[in-house]
């Protein structure tokens, strides 16, 4: 009981971290954008920052159903994605000669390359562990 309690409480608080790094990070993105007048451009900034967030809200329903090791790690890899994100975000990381914008590419890109390293890890594991309990 002690563990499934534990589990919970670490899903409930990545989840609660990945919601308050995506308004966080949205927040970077507009203080960094309130001189941008195309509606069209921060309307797509919107989305792509936010698309890791989406993107490890949905794998979290996805994945509920999954071995809770699979789970654990996703909900560390929410927490730092989100850490680093808004690290990122913030100026911590911010060298004179790049862009304001460049972060708001990068590192919703290389978010989402992690996610999908992990998916296909995932995937892969599933149905190894899958086929040796058919061959058992």
């Amino acid at each position: 009981m002690k563990r499934h309690v534990t589990f919970s409480f670490l899903r409930i608080v990545a989840l609660i971290i990945l919601l308050s790094g995506a308004v966080a990070s949205l927040n970077f993105m507009f203080i960094a954008g309130r001189n941008q007048k195309s509606l069209l451009l921060i309307v797509l900034f919107t989305g792509w920052v936010l698309s890791p967030f989406t993107t490890l809200f949905i794998a979290d329903m996805i994945f509920k159903r999954w071995l809770t090791l699979t789970r654990k790690i996703l909900y560390f890899l929410s927490m730092f994605i989100t850490f680093g994100s808004l690290i990122s975000y913030s100026g911590a990381l911010d060298s004179t000669n790049t862009k304001t914008a460049f972060k708001f590419l990068v590192v919703p890109l290389i978010s989402l390359l992690l996610i999908l390293i992990f998916l296909i890890v995932a995937l892969r594991s599933r149905r190894l562990s899958i086929n040796r309990s058919d061959t058992n």
